[in-house]
C-alpha cells in the first residue's frame, strides 16, 4: 500500500503471530530431538526455501538456528523439523480476528471447488495490521477543527512540536486567517514556517506522509475526502463532540507522535466506498477520459467515501421511491424516507439512529439500511463487500429523490437517475492508540455510553 510519496507500508503479520506465545514449547519439542550436523543443515535449507510466508519461515529458521547450533552431534533419526514445528503451530487455533482457515473438505466425497488464481483474493489478518515506514516521515497534514477555541492552543503546542522535528508542516490556507489564532504571538511566530493548501484547488496526491486531525469525527471525514485515491495513515485526536473515531488524547503528545514516526503503531483499515453519479446531467453530456478533476481527484460524479451515502426525499412531502439493485440483480423497490448505504465505519453514524447494527471497521461489508420505510418488515441487512449496489430513482416516483456523499456534495436524482455503489480498494488506514479492538471498545463505552446502566441490586439474604 502506497501513501503516493511511496514511504508507507502495510506489515501484515501472518500465522507467525502466535509463535510467541509458543516458544517454550516448541524449544522443548526441538530439544527432544537428536540430530546430527548433517541432518541440522538439510532441515536448515528446506526450510530456508520452502514456501511459508516470510514473517513465518524468519521466525522458525531464528528458532531452528539457535536451538540446533547449541546442541552437540547425535546419530539418532528425527523426523522433519520444519514439519513438527507446523504441526505444533496448526494444533492451536491462531488468534486471528479473520477467524480459523475453514476446512474445504465437505465429507468423503465432496471438497469446494477452487477457482481460478486471478480471480482469488488473499485476506489478511486485521488485527495484526501494523504500520511500517519506508523512509521516515517528512511531511506532515495538519486537519484542525475550525473556529474552535478549544483547539486552539493544541494547534499551536502540535505545529511547534512538527517543526521542532523538522518537518513539513502543510494546514489549509483558511486556517491561518482565524482571529483567535492571529492573536496568539506563539502561532504568529511560526506562520511563516507553514505550508498551505486550498480544497479542490491543490493536489496533495503525492505530498503529504501523514496526517494529524485536531477536533472530532468530522476532520476525520474530510480528510478522507481530501484523498479520493491513495491516503496517507491519519493520527486522530479527540478534541471534538463525540470522537468516536478519534482514539488519540492529546496528553504526551510528543511521545506519541514519536512512537508513530518509530512505526511502532497498528492501523485500523477502514473501508471506503466509491459512488459514481449517473444522472440526467452525466448522460446528456458524458465526461471525457481527460476531463478534468479539482485538486482532490473528484471530477464530479464520482465520489469515494468513508461514512455513508444517503438517498432521501428531501423537502419533499412525498416517499421516495427507489429500487435497489445488487450485483445487477432488483432486490427491491424502497418506499418510506430514504436509504442509507454505509460501511462498517459508517455504522455508528446515521445507521445506527436509523437502527443499524454496530459494525467493526474491519468486517469486509457493506450496510443498507432504510430511513423509516412504509414497511415494517424491511429491516437493515448487511451483504459483502464485494458487491456492486445501484440505486435508481423509480420512473414511478412522485418527486425527485436527494443524495449526499458523507454529508456532502448533496444534488438532486431525477426520475432514472441512479448511483453505483462499490467498495473502494483505497482504504482509509487509521492509527491506532492500542490496537484495533481496544481502540473500538473504548469507543463504544467512553463515546457511546454502549450498554451502560446502573447495575441491578443483589437479593437481599
Amino acid at each position: 500500500m502506497n501513501s503516493g510519496g511511496d514511504r508507507l507500508l502495510v506489515d501484515v503479520a501472518s500465522p507467525d503471530a502466535p509463535l510467541k506465545d509458543y516458544d517454550s514449547d516448541l524449544n522443548s519439542s526441538v530439544l527432544n530431538e537428536q540430530i546430527s550436523s548433517s541432518e541440522r543443515e538439510d532441515e536448515l535449507g528446506r526450510l530456508r526455501s520452502s514456501t511459508l510466508p516470510n514473517g513465518t519461515k524468519d521466525r522458525l529458521l531464528s528458532l531452528l538456528t539457535v536451538n540446533l547450533n547449541g546442541m552437540e552431534s547425535k546419530t539418532t533419526p528425527m523426523k522433519n523439523i520444519q514439519t513438527r514445528l507446523l504441526e505444533e503451530l496448526n494444533a492451536r487455533r491462531p488468534k486471528s480476528l479473520a477467524g480459523p482457515s475453514p476446512n474445504y473438505r465437505f465429507g468423503p466425497k465432496a471438497h469446494l471447488l477452487q477457482p481460478e488464481q486471478q480471480h482469488t483474493t488473499t485476506f489478511h489478518d486485521p488485527g495484526d495490521t501494523r504500520l511500517k515506514w519506508n523512509a521516515t516521515p517528512q511531511t506532515v497534514l495538519v486537519i484542525k477543527k475550525i473556529r474552535d477555541e478549544d483547539v486552539k492552543e493544541p494547534f499551536v503546542q502540535l505545529i511547534r512540536c512538527l517543526l521542532k522535528k523538522n518537518m513539513r508542516v502543510l494546514v489549509e490556507k483558511s486556517a491561518l486567517s482565524e482571529q483567535n489564532l492571529l492573536a496568539c504571538e506563539t502561532f504568529v511566530s511560526m506562520k511563516d514556517q507553514l505550508s498551505t493548501f486550498i480544497e479542490g484547488c491543490d493536489s496533495l496526491n503525492g505530498l503529504i506522509d501523514f496526517i494529524i486531525c485536531l477536533g472530532g469525527d468530522g476532520t476525520l471525514l474530510y480528510a478522507s475526502s481530501l484523498f479520493q485515491t491513495s491516503v496517507p495513515p491519519v493520527m486522530a485526536f479527540h478534541l471534538g463532540s463525540l470522537g468516536f473515531l478519534t482514539p488519540f488524547g492529546f496528553e504526551d503528545i510528543e511521545e506519541k507522535i514519536e512512537s508513530v514516526v518509530s512505526g511502532h503503531s497498528y492501523l485500523t483499515l477502514r473501508s471506503r466506498l466509491q459512488c459514481v453519479l449517473d444522472n440526467t446531467e452525466t448522460r446528456a453530456s458524458p465526461a471525457p477520459a481527460d476531463s478534468p478533476v479539482d485538486g482532490c481527484g473528484r471530477d464530479g460524479s464520482t465520489f469515494v467515501i468513508l461514512n455513508d451515502v444517503v438517498i432521501d426525499r428531501g423537502p419533499s412531502p412525498y416517499l421516495v421511491h427507489i429500487d435497489l439493485f445488487v450485483d445487477g440483480q432488483m432486490v427491491t423497490s424502497v418506499q418510506g424516507d430514504g436509504l442509507i448505504i454505509s460501511t462498517p465505519t459508517g455504522s455508528t453514524a446515521y445507521a445506527v439512529a436509523a437502527g443499524a447494527s454496530i459494525m467493526h471497521p474491519a468486517v469486509p461489508a457493506i450496510m443498507i439500511t432504510p430511513i423509516c420505510p412504509h414497511s415494517l418488515s424491511f429491516r437493515p441487512i448487511v451483504i459483502p463487500a464485494g458487491c456492486e449496489l445501484r440505486v435508481t430513482v423509480s420512473d414511478n416516483a412522485r418527486d425527485p429523490a436527494w443524495v449526499s456523499f458523507d454529508g456532502r456534495n448533496r444534488q438532486q436524482l431525477s426520475r432514472g437517475d441512479s448511483v453505483r455503489i462499490t467498495s473502494s480498494v483505497y482504504p482509509l488506514p487509521s492509527i491506532c492508540a492500542a490496537d484495533q479492538m481496544q481502540d473500538w471498545f473504548n469507543g463504544l463505552a467512553g463515546c457511546l455510553h454502549w450498554n451502560v446502566r446502573k447495575p441491578q441490586k443483589p437479593l437481599q439474604q
